[in-house]
């Protein structure tokens, strides 16, 4: 499973344990994250969730932080971290 299907996997739940519901159709790299139905307690399961999947937080290891506005820039942060790793 790559890392864009492990945050989806993840988002999902996310949105179970926080009570809340998917505000479209479909996760898409556009969708505004503000716009996804997950609220601070969401997010905060989600990149907790990913923590423990993945084995790393790069939100903690940013010199600068950076906010994601939508998926693909969240997924984006994480597949850019991991590619750091294989290096």
């Amino acid at each position: 499973m790559n890392v864009k299907e492990k945050i989806l996997e993840l988002f999902d739940e996310a949105l179970e344990a926080s009570n809340a519901e998917l505000q479209c159709e479909k996760v898409t790299d556009n969708l505004v994250l503000l716009d996804s139905g997950l609220d601070s307690l969401g997010f905060a399961i989600l990149v907790a969730r990913l923590e423990e999947e993945l084995d790393f937080d790069p939100f903690v290891e940013m010199e600068e932080a950076v906010y994601p506005t939508t998926f693909g820039e969240f997924v984006a942060i994480y597949e850019n971290r991991k590619g750091r790793l294989k290096s």
